[in-house]
């Protein structure tokens, strides 16, 4: 019942915006207010207008404000809440707070906006979570994926999973019920099968559209990898379009990784530059060799990048280390310096790993190593009204509401005990509802919204 406040916008703008959400929340602000006109006294303000007037303390006039004013329950948070929209001063925003917590306010913690939203019922929790999702979109794909979210079609698509399990349950439940009745008869096992394999396909889809999501949000990571001097780091700054990496001709210049994202075609790609992998006594290089093969673990593409004035010699003698990542992750072999040395297609390497030729000092055919690299993600393009699951935490639920449901319909297949198949179908319906906050802990919810930023 704590009211709250905190500043909303990010520092160094013309405007900053304070946002106060609680249960004094007008009278508060009304108390470090003067109105241009008294018709414009916060107290009697009706919802959803604009008050134009002064903020004042003990020493005269602080700043001069707009006001927006929402009352309880039609607000963001649920609450009474005012917006004071001042100007971008760090010191004006950081004086009103102060003045606004000695009368009776507390700074908001990271996240506890959104979080009164979810616990007043103004959204679900993947709802909620749809928000930090929106403020961190920085493509057309990833804000699109976010405002379906935020707008409840994830939700929806849950609540009708849930309510036809629920409905399933029913039935089993009422036989066990009248298990003495041999007669009756209310859940059709035909039907039953063939409702949870209708379940079962739509958890497949979302969990499956999970690589999709995870992708369009936090880009697909691709190591760029190769012996020393082949031009890894001309090759990162080639494809950033800035000098992000130290290039130099000694062996070894790059000891550590270098990441940076690039979006190509509305994907947004984390290039990944890595240190060259040779044999050496340096301890340090050593580490950074070691942290090369900790990135190719963690990629979805690799590009191998080797010199062609020794590329046959370089295939030789690292295609036994590298060729069986290709196994699970998309290989590119990327043959570089060709402005040096015209070469043709390398021996050795299985026909369906694609071969490039580029020199990235000249920036010859990079537009061809960027379509390789789109086309290697395999990524379909989602459908305006596909449902893309991005979190996580939504994946590893819907992944254990898919096992339940392939216990539901092994149990019913095998004709066991309804008292066993209807503990599963309720398992099923619990990671749904946990999806939407509806049986989540303190602890989770306290996790989700300690990485939103204050104000949101």
């Amino acid at each position: 019942m704590d009211t709250i406040c905190a500043i909303a916008t990010a520092p160094g703008g013309a405007l900053g915006i304070i946002r106060i959400s609680g249960p004094d929340a007008i009278q508060i602000t009304d108390s470090i207010f003067r109105p241009k006109r008294k018709s414009m006294d916060l107290l009697h303000a009706k919802p959803y207008t604009l008050s134009f007037g002064h903020i004042i303390d003990e020493k005269g006039i602080v700043d001069e404000v707009l006001i927006s004013t929402f009352k309880a329950p039609h607000s963001f948070t649920g609450e009474d809440s005012t917006e004071i929209s001042c100007h971008g001063s760090r010191y004006i925003l950081h004086h009103i707070i102060s003045m606004l917590i000695s009368k009776g306010c507390r700074v908001a913690r990271p996240g506890e906006y959104t979080q009164r939203a979810f616990l007043n019922g103004k959204m679900d929790l993947s709802q909620a979570e749809a928000v930090a999702d929106l403020i961190a979109s920085n493509t057309a794909a990833s804000h699109r994926l976010a405002m379906s979210q935020m707008r409840g079609g994830f939700s929806q698509e849950l609540r009708q999973l849930r309510d036809k399990l629920l409905h399933f349950t029913s039935l089993i439940e009422l036989e066990l019920d009248f298990s003495d009745h041999e007669e009756l008869e209310f859940a059709d096992r035909a039907e039953l099968i063939s409702l949870s394999r209708d379940i079962e396909t739509k958890l497949s889809k979302l969990t499956d559209s999970f690589n999709v999501g995870n992708a369009i949000k936090n880009g697909v990571p691709v190591a760029i990898i190769g012996e020393t001097n082949a031009g890894k780091s001309t090759l990162l700054n080639a494809l950033l379009g800035e000098e992000k990496a130290i290039v130099s001709n000694i062996h070894g210049t790059t000891r550590d990784v270098i990441e940076d994202t690039f979006i190509l075609q509305g994907i947004t790609f984390r290039f990944i530059d890595t240190a060259g992998i040779r044999q050496t006594d340096d301890a340090i290089e050593t580490i950074g060799i070691q942290r090369t093969f900790q990135k190719i673990e963690q990629a979805s593409i690799i590009l191998w990048i080797v010199d062609a004035q020794n590329a046959q010699n370089q295939v030789g003698t690292l295609k036994d280390t590298i060729l069986p990542y290709s196994n699970d992750k998309k290989l590119i072999l990327v043959i570089n310096k060709t402005d040096l040395q015209p070469t043709t297609v390398l021996n050795g390497i299985p026909d369906d790993i694609e071969q490039i030729s580029i020199s990235a000092s000249k920036r010859e055919n990079l537009e061809q190593l960027q379509q390789a690299i789109v086309e290697a993600t395999g990524l379909p393009q989602p459908e305006q009204e596909d449902i893309i699951v991005t979190n996580l935490r939504h994946y590893e639920a819907l992944q254990h509401a898919l096992e339940s449901i392939h216990r539901v319909e092994n149990g019913l297949q095998d004709n066991i005990s309804g008292d066993f198949i209807s503990q599963d179908i309720r398992e099923c319906i619990y990671f749904l509802q946990d999806i939407m906050g509806e049986v989540t802990s303190d602890d989770v919810l306290g996790n989700i919204f300690k990485n939103f930023c204050i104000g949101k």
